[in-house]
């Protein structure tokens, strides 16, 4: 992992959801650059209901992070868009679960996805 430093400023409201406000690479020799990844499984299809969507983007997530040779502590920006607000309890269950204590940068939109199967996509970037 580069070394990182978080920034959570007492003047900005406190993240609440397992991230940080800024996260400032202090060094790195590479970037990792993780197209927006939908719940596709690699046979092409597409778990029913949002918790096992959500389950199999981040699989799909952490699958291009292994092919790098890379971790969920390298994430350093993620960026999830959801289908409907409804989702962001179990989207923030699913993403600490699968982060664990690692808390990149963040920023979860609702919006309409390309394919209205998916409920939800996940771009992201890692850093070494």
């Amino acid at each position: 992992m580069p070394h990182t430093v978080s920034h959570n400023p007492v003047t900005v409201h406190p993240p609440a959801g397992g991230y940080c406000m800024g996260l400032e690479l202090k060094q790195h020799r590479r970037l990792l650059f993780i197209s927006g990844q939908v719940p596709e499984r690699p046979d092409g299809t597409v778990p029913e209901g949002f918790e096992a969507q959500c389950e199999q983007a981040w699989r799909n997530v952490m699958a291009v992070l292994a092919a790098a040779g890379l971790g969920a502590e390298h994430l350093v920006k993620v960026t999830t868009f959801l289908t409907d607000r409804a989702q962001l309890v179990t989207n923030r269950t699913i993403r600490r679960a699968t982060l664990g204590d690692h808390q990149p940068a963040l920023t979860v939109i609702v919006a309409e996805t390309v394919d209205s199967k998916w409920l939800l996509e996940i771009e992201a970037i890692a850093a070494e």
